[in-house]
């Protein structure tokens, strides 16, 4: 049996940074994921300043492909604006794999399906065991399936429902575009440009409201490629989405459970606003290694539900994401007693 003090599921963005945190604190722990990286990753891979100050990572010393944009446009039904906001944006298939280059500990290619306690141990498929344990495997991660789902589900009203393509493409616009509640859709989309020739376009709508809606989510997707084309961001291009889902930031939290921890995505952690999960999962995997290194309490209260960092500026978001699915959620329980 291999043993470590700390067993981190899952090697995205939250594992690596969780086990670089713990190796900088001098603390022994190895890495599960079932893929080997790099490995193909949907994601917008959006990495804001404060992204980079927590990984301690310099824009200009990343030695993978970094875009930097100095402005975003925001698009409404009725208006939009732009802003200027120096943002990155990243591979996920290169980000990822530096992390966990960089983790610098044992990763061991191996799907968790079985977690037992024994003996004040958390042993994993009777081949691995440790001391404290870190679920990071998003939002289908086997640590929260198998010791926080009946404790703390993740509310159905924060699903979020994802069609996602990246690919090569020799844009000429370096700015991000956001469209809120376009034709529509109750949620978001985005087109996002990365290094080295590569755009990543997608579309996050908040599952509980499409069942209120009269368009299924590909018919969204159809009406932001369009989109696309007329403001000549994406012509020619034939896509080929796929599909996934995670869950925004529960209000009620508990993502420790005796020396058990779930960051990132398997705690359901993306922001209010922008539906940003990065940046949450790298700060709530630092806050579990250092409540694993101290023993301090481990709190998710510094991890913020807003990407912008204010909630004035981010209740309106709040308003079309939280407050409507959670009333169209109550709309469902409804018509489900009445029918």
């Amino acid at each position: 049996m291999i043993e470590a003090e700390t067993i981190i599921v899952g090697g995205g963005p939250a594992g690596s940074a969780c086990a670089w945190k713990l190796k900088q604190r001098g603390r022994d722990s190895i890495i599960l994921d079932k893929q080997t990286f790099p490995r193909l990753k949907l994601c917008g891979g959006w990495i804001t300043p404060q992204v980079a100050e927590d990984l301690e990572l310099h824009a200009d010393r990343y030695p993978r492909g970094l875009l930097t944009f100095e402005k975003i446009h925001f698009h409404f039904p009725k208006f939009g604006f732009s802003t200027t906001s120096r943002q990155h944006s990243v591979r996920r298939y290169e980000f990822d794999a530096w992390l966990l280059e960089r983790a610098g500990v044992p990763v061991h290619e191996h799907e968790v399906r079985e977690i037992r306690r024994e003996n004040g141990y958390y042993v994993l498929d009777g081949a691995y065991r440790a001391r404290y344990l870190v679920g990071a495997g998003g939002t289908a991660c086997p640590v929260y399936r198998s010791l926080f789902r009946e404790i703390n589900a993740h509310p159905k009203y924060l699903q979020t429902a994802t069609l996602e393509q990246e690919f090569a493409y020799d844009y000429t616009e370096r700015d991000c575009h956001l469209w809120f509640g376009h034709q529509g859709l109750p949620g978001y989309a985005w087109y996002v440009p990365k290094a080295n020739g590569y755009v990543n376009v997608g579309i996050g709508a908040m599952s509980v409201q499409m069942k209120f809606s009269d368009k299924d989510i590909h018919e969204y997707w159809q009406a932001l490629t369009g989109e696309l084309r007329r403001r000549g961001l994406v012509t020619g291009h034939d896509f080929q989405p796929k599909g996934y889902s995670y869950f925004l930031r529960n209000p009620v939290q508990m993502a420790q459970s005796e020396r058990a921890f779930l960051v990132g995505d398997a705690a359901g952690l993306a922001t209010w606003d922008l539906a940003e999960g990065i940046g949450p999962a790298i700060r709530s995997a630092i806050l579990a290694a250092e409540a694993i290194a101290t023993g301090k309490p481990y709190s998710l209260a510094s991890v913020g539900r807003y990407s912008g960092g204010s909630a004035l500026l981010g209740f309106p978001f709040k308003y079309l994401f939280v407050n409507k699915s959670r009333a169209a959620a109550r709309r469902l329980v409804h018509q489900a007693a009445t029918s």
